[in-house]
């Protein structure tokens, strides 16, 4: 299965893209995973195909444990699906009608984050997933 984060906007900072650049390198060890942008939240439909398990990060979404998203993410590559997408919006958040029809609604936080700050924050705990799914050291986890 390949992992795609489907996000609106650039990451224009070079901090915040250094750090995407440090996980998604981490997280490559594992499972073939991308980062794809798009300039409009209009354009996330084009990018979704049938069989995707599609993510929408939500403010109002589920809140999970890392270890919780340990768990559904090896479900979900074990599953056979083609991809797992994970969508973030933009400043504007998701279109209603594509976060309707996601997979799951998925919160990081309670706290509103700016889409540059979400996409380091959701790499991050892809890379913590994956790390608790296989016992590394990096996850300490009860």
């Amino acid at each position: 299965m390949r992992v795609l984060v489907l996000a609106v906007g650039r990451l224009k900072e070079r901090a915040f893209s250094e750090l995407c650049q440090e996980y998604l390198k981490r997280i490559q060890r594992h499972c073939p995973v991308s980062v794809q942008e798009v300039k409009t939240a209009a354009a996330l439909r084009k990018h979704l195909a049938a069989g995707d398990i599609t993510v929408a990060l939500e403010v109002k979404g589920e809140t999970w444990t890392s270890t919780q998203l340990a768990g559904n993410v090896r479900d979900w590559i074990e599953s056979g699906a083609p991809r797992l997408v994970f969508l973030i919006g933009g400043s504007e958040g998701l279109p209603a009608d594509v976060s309707a029809e996601a997979t799951l609604r998925l919160s990081l936080s309670n706290f509103t984050l700016p889409h540059r700050l979400a996409r380091v924050l959701l790499l991050e705990q892809l890379y913590r997933a994956f790390s608790i799914w296989r016992g590394e050291p990096y996850a300490r986890e009860d």
